[in-house]
């Protein structure tokens, strides 16, 4: 990794953690206050072996330390119990705020954008690289600075004893971090190596698991577990990378940090034995003093130990943070993010002019297309697969970028406020989207506003009350993901339902009979034919024959408009003419 774009997101990181410095100071102070107690715990104890061994005093006459002793434990232990704790809460704080940003830019660049990864790759980034900040916030970022001030706090103890020790202390000390930078330098660039294998391989079988079924019936089963075999073991490679950067590390602080513990135990073992002379401000090197010193080495070194095994938790942080900046700075050319208000929402009249339907990386997906669709007027969308229809609705919804101009009331789409935008369109797909939970919350979608009266209301006008009347639970009754338990005209009436209590003044409608049976395709557009009288309705639809009770119709080819005007004005020549007899043609043969 570039080590430019490596300070850029380590300063990322550390600017996130400015959002819980309350707990990050909190966790800060409990360790320092920790690190006071345990120089108190060093002296009673060392106090209590001078007492006893040198000075043969009564150990009753000491029972006053042996509680002091007793209690310096148990407050370092209250200590580390609220570090843990207010550690975690300031992860815990910085992740939410860090989801809720993927979330709002997932919201912003809309669902076209999200289908041009795999759903897989944005549960890894949403889920699990967040989650690998969690000991960034908790345990690094704490450390950095207990590193510092822990040892301060020992030396501060030490010199005044003896010199030499502290002398010791204060140029091995270094040794630590030099070396735990030395060996960390290729960490991220593995963290990130694996958070790259995770997304892939979290895609791939993400998107296999959704398509089992298809893959069984094109006997490609076994092909594709080998490929995400293939996937798996990169993964373990790159996991393996990682952990091996990890106990390397581990390792070379724990041989450095033992030979500096060492120099000081040699120090004091010769100074006892009469070799050395020095360090001792002139008076004799007492029992006290040297088991006091020896007790503080390794803590001395400990903090620095500490942020050595951390900074592992950097690594994986800056890992995943590369792939969350580079998402949170995509750009998606001229997204409707407007704050303008849309003017007599009551009423939707729609004017296109030279526009290009755009994919979010910039290329062509349809036009130049040009035409008007007036207030209350109904139009209908058709063209042969590929033509555009898609895109141009897209668009339409502020999903997907557009050059030209689009004019909603007489004001420009991407100035307007997309919220509110929304909010006067009735949207019936063809693949209907039913959330898991009962049918009510999917009909209402967390809408407030929506009474019980109002749900069945929508329902009998969606004839979706003909088949909730004879579940069990009714209105309670639960429904899967992808709407298991139901069939599909159930759901798509359940779609129209959602759509009536929305309440919108422009109809937006993608093939919604689609895939239906004779009868649910009846009812479904019998309900839809009721709900979109006296309102503007732009309909994408399969069947021919339902365009003669269209005020409009415009035909689509390659991305462009080559027909429109009434049905009765086009149908006579050109590509609709040719569809038509395509589909009578069907008809016969069926």
């Amino acid at each position: 990794m570039d080590k430019q774009l490596q300070r850029e997101l380590t300063k990322w990181l550390k600017s996130q953690s400015k959002l819980a410095k309350p707990w990050l100071m909190l966790s800060v102070g409990m360790g320092f206050l920790s690190g006071l107690l345990l120089v108190a715990q060093a002296g009673l104890l060392a106090y209590i072996l001078q007492q006893l061994i040198i000075e043969h005093t009564d150990k009753y006459q000491l029972i006053a330390h042996f509680a002091g002793l007793i209690a310096v434990v148990a407050l370092r232990a209250a200590c580390s119990w609220g570090r843990e704790v207010a550690g975690y809460r300031c992860g815990e704080h910085i992740r939410l705020h860090i989801r809720q940003l993927i979330i709002q830019r997932l919201h912003q660049l809309g669902p076209a954008f999200i289908k041009g990864r795999p759903a897989g790759s944005w549960a890894s980034l949403i889920l699990e690289q967040v989650e690998e900040m969690q000991d960034f916030f908790a345990r690094y970022i704490p450390q950095m600075a207990l590193s510092v001030l822990i040892p301060v706090v020992i030396l501060v103890a030490v010199f005044p004893f003896n010199w030499a020790a502290g002398l010791i202390f204060l140029i091995t000390a270094p040794l630590v971090p030099l070396f735990m930078a030395l060996v960390g330098m290729g960490a991220a660039d593995a963290s990130r190596r694996n958070f790259t294998a995770m997304q892939r391989l979290s895609g791939h079988f993400y998107d296999r698991l959704q398509g089992l079924a298809t893959l069984r019936l094109f006997n490609r089963a076994d092909a594709e577990a080998e490929n995400l075999h293939d996937a798996a073991d990169t993964l373990r490679k790159r996991t393996m990378e990682v952990l091996r950067m990890a106990f390397l590390s581990s390792a070379v602080l724990e041989f450095f940090t033992a030979i500096s513990i060492a120099l000081v135990a040699v120090y004091f073992g010769f100074s006892f034995i009469g070799e050395l002379d020095f360090g001792h401000y002139g008076l004799p090197i007492t029992l006290f003093t040297g088991f006091f010193i020896l007790l503080l080495a390794p803590e001395f070194y400990q903090p620095l130990r500490d942020l050595g095994t951390y900074y592992h938790a950097k690594a994986q942080a800056i890992g995943a943070a590369e792939s969350i900046v580079t998402f949170l700075n995509t750009q998606a050319d001229d997204m409707s993010q407007g704050e303008q208000p849309l003017p007599s929402p009551e009423t939707i009249r729609i004017s296109l002019t030279d526009v290009k339907v755009l994919s979010p990386q910039g290329q062509v997906l349809a036009g130049p297309l040009s035409f008007d669709i007036d207030a209350k007027q109904q139009v209908a969308l058709v063209g042969p697969s590929g033509a555009g229809k898609t895109s141009l609705l897209n668009a339409l919804l502020g999903f997907l970028p557009y050059e030209g101009s689009i004019k909603v009331n007489g004001a420009e789409l991407r100035e307007i406020d997309p919220a509110q935008w929304r909010q006067a369109i009735s949207w019936v797909g063809q693949n209907p989207l039913l959330i898991h939970g009962s049918i009510r919350d999917n009909i209402t979608l967390g809408n407030p506003l929506a009474t019980n009266e109002h749900i069945r209301q929508v329902a009998d006008k969606a004839f979706a009350s003909e088949f909730i009347q004879h579940l069990e639970r009714g209105f309670d009754h639960p429904v899967g993901d992808r709407s298991a338990g139901l069939s599909v005209g159930q759901a798509q009436r359940l779609a129209v339902a959602r759509a009536l209590l929305q309440n919108g003044s422009f109809w937006l409608l993608d093939e919604p009979t689609a895939s239906l049976d004779a009868n649910s395709e009846h009812l479904v557009q019998q309900s839809l034919n009721q709900a979109t009288q006296g309102q503007t309705t732009l309909m994408i639809s399969h069947r021919l024959d339902q365009l003669t009770s269209m005020d409009k119709v415009l035909v689509l080819e390659n991305g462009q408009i080559v027909q429109q005007g009434h049905f009765s004005q086009i149908s006579r020549e050109g590509l609709l003419a040719d569809m038509l007899s395509h589909t009578d043609k069907r008809d016969l043969d069926a």
